[in-house]
């Protein structure tokens, strides 16, 4: 497997675009709905799964396809290509805030395991499949499922983190204990399991959940400050409630306070 090789630039702080060079004939995949700005000459091209060398032909495609609907994403991918003389740009950009992480498949083993809905977009011949758990209890109460999707090939790939990313190199036998729903992604030597709070206090009312997710080195694992269900959550539970009351807003006032203090919509 031989992906393109491409060069990239990361753009902005906590709102991240990624802009990759195209040299001619050489393409990038990424994510339906990622796409931002590219220059005159590069071929927008729709296609089944992740046009990876593996995927050749009609069922090449459709199993790729397939596998995309384990992992909750879309049939299709959006594939770029330069087709002119000279080097051409493509943008993509971060769904929420964030990090956007360069991963380099080379520097791990040809794979790199993340969540569902971490990537972005890769060079042209990068595998984008699904990795099933082999643990009951970590697919049952991991946060992640038994599916989490993997990255494989010798390109670059390109992943996202909500908030701050934290990246932690463990060493043989050091373990990291996490939110489950934290985690960006892992390298593949990386022991991944879940771990019960433990503690009829921690559990009941902790309000952490009732896991941890346990990963264990060697190996780099991603870590994101702020997941996307988490910020989702906390704009739900502030959102107006039955009559168009606003939660945490105004005084005890109620609509007189939103006069106040500058809040006029009607």
């Amino acid at each position: 497997m031989n992906a393109h090789e491409i060069d990239y630039h990361l753009y902005g702080e906590e709102m991240q675009y990624v802009e990759i060079e195209l040299d001619p004939q050489e393409g990038v995949v990424a994510e339906a709905g990622s796409f931002m700005m590219m220059d005159d000459g590069i071929k927008m091209e729709t296609i089944f799964g992740d046009g990876s060398t593996k995927n050749e032909g009609f069922l090449g495609s459709i199993l790729g396809a397939g596998k995309r609907i384990l992992t909750g994403e879309s049939l299709f991918m959006t594939a770029f290509y330069n087709n002119v003389v000279g080097k051409r740009k493509v943008s993509f950009a971060s769904p929420y805030p964030g990090k956007i992480i360069p991963i380099d498949l080379t520097d791990f083993g040809g794979k790199f395991i993340c969540q569902k809905d971490a990537f972005l977009c890769a060079a042209k011949g990068v595998s984008i499949g699904i990795e099933f758990s082999k643990r009951l209890g970590r697919g049952l109460f991991g946060g992640e499922g038994f599916i989490m999707q993997k990255l494989e090939g010798d390109g670059m790939a390109f992943v996202h983190a909500g908030g701050t990313m934290a990246k932690k190199v463990l060493q043989r036998g050091e373990t990291l204990r996490v939110d489950t729903g934290c985690i960006v992604g892992f390298t593949q030597d990386v022991d991944y399991d879940i771990e019960f709070v433990g503690g009829i206090k921690n559990t009941i009312f902790g309000g952490e959940g009732l896991f941890f997710a346990k990963l264990q080195g060697p190996g780099t694992v991603y870590i994101q400050s702020l997941p996307f269900s988490r910020l989702a959550g906390r704009v739900l539970a502030s959102a107006p409630q039955g009559g168009g009351k606003q939660k945490g807003e105004g005084s005890i006032l109620g609509g007189l306070g939103n006069l106040i203090d500058g809040d006029n919509r009607f």
